[in-house]
């Protein structure tokens, strides 16, 4: 095991779009910088997140992004005080890539694609001679304090002046973010919260063989969701072979992750006809229905029919379709028991990672210093349209900086 012969001033662990953006900063300020990534190429996960259009940030006001960022807003406003979405889009634009805000208040690249966006920024990135390693896998630190590199030639070590660790957090583990890094932090005294998934699916205690067979697959569309302490939300979401996933279920995903670990199950409320009051459902109801059946009756009056009645179907019992005001009231609030989320390697992002209090306001370990932390490998989390990435380039930044300072 040799020390590499080219030890740079910073050294990057890990290509997405944290550790790139720390990387674009250190290298205009004029030090030497290498990116080690353990995949193949960089921006992995980065561009499966633009599979379908890349939703790279959010135009609504600013309090009211910051707010998405829920516990850790505080926290994350710090590092948006500095680059935040008008900031990002600027940034954008000066590669060359022009973006548009959609009918949501997400903002597209004008191609939906990340993939120029990515190769624009590699190109300026190697343009400012920043060294990219791919294949090459940190393993913490060897005996002598130095850190511990892997490649497909064998392993070294190398002894950099600062080092940037931007890992990631625990989900889509095929694409790098494995949550490896865990043990060798908490090894050093970092205090690190459990990762957990985040904008994920979540599982019931078992679909009828009708439901799974005939509507697994099906969007709930013009839907509202809700449960205690939460607002309503409306959206879709997709009735799955388990349970349920998609952006409404998604939204909700960190209220509803902490009830079953509070309680072991949480109950959510799921409004069929949102666009109607109680009051209106009920009167659509108490219309002569003549020799029709219920599901014909309630599809004449209520357009209820497919999956939505289905569900209906599923989550009460026989007694409730001869009860008029309780099946309005179902209509509007039917309960649904989730038990789990769905594995952390099939969520969109993780909670938990190395929390504020083992971090210094410029991202640095206190406990290892000279070392800092960015991206989702941070104790936080907020919902997809945007949120997630702006966040992962803000703090790929404030790391930059608090490196800048600390090389002094």
């Amino acid at each position: 095991m040799a020390l590499i012969s080219a030890t740079p001033t910073v050294a990057i662990m890990g290509g997405g779009p944290a550790g790139l953006m720390a990387a674009e900063v250190l290298s205009q300020a004029g030090h030497a910088v290498t990116v080690y990534d353990s995949m193949p190429s960089v921006g992995r996960k980065f561009l499966l997140a633009g599979v379908g259009g890349m939703n790279i940030t959010h135009a609504e006001p600013k309090p009211a992004f910051i707010c998405r960022y829920a516990e850790q807003a505080a926290w994350v406003s710090d590092w948006l005080a500095e680059f935040d979405a008008d900031t990002l889009r600027a940034w954008i634009h000066g590669l060359g890539i022009e973006t548009f805000v959609g009918s949501s208040g997400r903002v597209f690249p004008t191609d939906m694609k990340a993939a120029p966006l990515l190769r624009a920024w590699l190109k300026r990135l190697r343009e400012n001679g920043v060294v990219i390693h791919t294949r090459h896998r940190w393993l913490g630190w060897a005996p002598c304090g130095c850190l511990l590199v892997e490649h497909p030639d064998g392993q070294t070590v190398i002894q950099p002046r600062a080092t940037v660790l931007a890992l990631g957090g625990g989900s889509w583990p095929r694409l790098g973010s494995d949550g490896a890094w865990l043990p060798w932090l908490a090894q050093r005294g970092v205090r690190i919260a459990p990762l957990q998934p985040a904008n994920c699916g979540f599982e019931v205690s078992g679909w009828s063989a009708v439901l799974k067979e005939r509507f697994a697959g099906a969007p709930l569309k013009n839907i509202a969701l809700s449960l205690a302490g939460c607002a309503p939300r409306k959206g879709e979401c997709v009735v799955t072979e388990g349970g349920l996933e998609g952006s409404l279920v998604y939204a909700l995903s960190a209220p509803i992750r902490e009830a079953i670990n509070r309680d072991g199950h949480c109950e959510v409320l799921i409004d069929l006809l949102p666009d109607r009051s109680l009051a209106q459902v009920e009167t659509a109801l108490n219309k002569p229905r003549g020799t029709r059946s219920m599901a014909r009756h309630l599809q004449g009056q209520l357009r209820l029919e497919g999956v939505k009645a289905a569900l209906l179907r599923e989550l009460t019992d026989a007694s409730v379709y001869q009860d008029l005001p309780r099946l309005a009231q179902a209509i509007k609030a039917l309960p649904l028991t989730l038990l789990r989320p769905r594995p952390l390697a099939e969520a969109i992002s993780s909670a938990g990672g190395v929390m504020r209090s083992a971090l210094t306001d410029d991202l640095m370990l206190a406990a290892q210093p000279g070392v800092f932390c960015a991206g989702e490998m941070l104790d936080w989390e907020a919902p997809t349209g945007g949120y997630l990435l702006t966040a992962c380039f803000a703090s790929g930044r404030r790391a930059a900086e608090g490196v800048l300072r600390y090389l002094g």
